[in-house]
This record gives structure tokens, sequence and C-alpha cells, in this order.
């Protein structure tokens, strides 16, 4: 016999996909998880401060390329 868990699952297999996403959150709240929204608006914030600080010279870029020369340097030995 088909677990409830099972046709729950199957049936939302149906929904369109906005109303899974919606789902989704909807039990990552009730398990006092964090929902895609809050991950949305903190790496929102995250971009914010990223440019407020290169705005303001409080931080620089660096190339790609030379980070990852770093990166090759510091774990090859």
């Amino acid at each position: 016999m088909e677990s409830l868990t099972e046709k729950i699952f199957e049936q939302a297999l149906d929904l369109p996909i906005e109303d899974r996403l919606d789902l989704i959150d909807k039990l990552l709240i009730s398990s006092n998880l964090v929902s895609r929204k809050e991950i949305d608006d903190a790496w929102a914030q995250e971009v914010e401060n990223r440019f407020s600080d290169l705005e303001n010279n409080k931080t620089k870029l660096i190339e790609g390329k030379e980070v990852f020369e770093k990166i090759h340097l510091r774990y090859s030995k």
C-alpha cells in the first residue's frame, strides 16, 4: 500500500512549478529551516553591501585569474 507521503508527493508533482516552490517554502518554514525568500533576501543584501563597499573604496576587485593562481599555489604543495 502506498504511504500518505508518497500520495502527497505524487499529487505535488502535478502542481505548476511555482506552486511546488511555494509548497517547499511552507514545508521548510514548518521545519524551522530557512525559506527560499529568506535566502534570496540575504543574497540581495549581500550584493548591496558588496556594491556599497566597492563604491566607497572599502574593498577592491581581484581578477579571477589571480584568485585561482593563489588557490593553486596554496593547495598544490
